[in-house]
């Protein structure tokens, strides 16, 4: 493999790019997130994957899921820190 290529979790890859999304101002303040099943078509994955997706923005400050009302952002900017499957940038 090469050194370049990084092996991420397909749900680390779309949280990362919705976490681009809300930085760059696509998904302001407020906004609200597709709902499981519209995010697991939109990405082709699993509504477990795209439940998993939601979680890792809820774990990194960035969204706040309210049930029966869906998911929102609530943060520009993720919050530092890591866990065992994302560890913190430049580990």
């Amino acid at each position: 493999m090469d050194d370049a290529q990084e092996v991420t979790y397909e749900y680390v890859r779309i949280a990362d790019a919705i976490t681009a999304e809300i930085a760059a101002g696509r998904l302001p303040l407020g906004a609200r997130l597709p709902g499981e099943q519209e995010l697991a078509e939109l990405h082709g994955v699993s509504v477990s994957t795209s439940r998993r997706v939601r979680r890792e923005l809820v774990r990194r400050g960035l969204v706040k899921a309210l049930p029966a009302k869906g998911t929102f952002v609530i943060r520009t900017a993720a919050v530092e820190g890591g866990n065992a499957e994302t560890p913190p940038p430049g580990q």
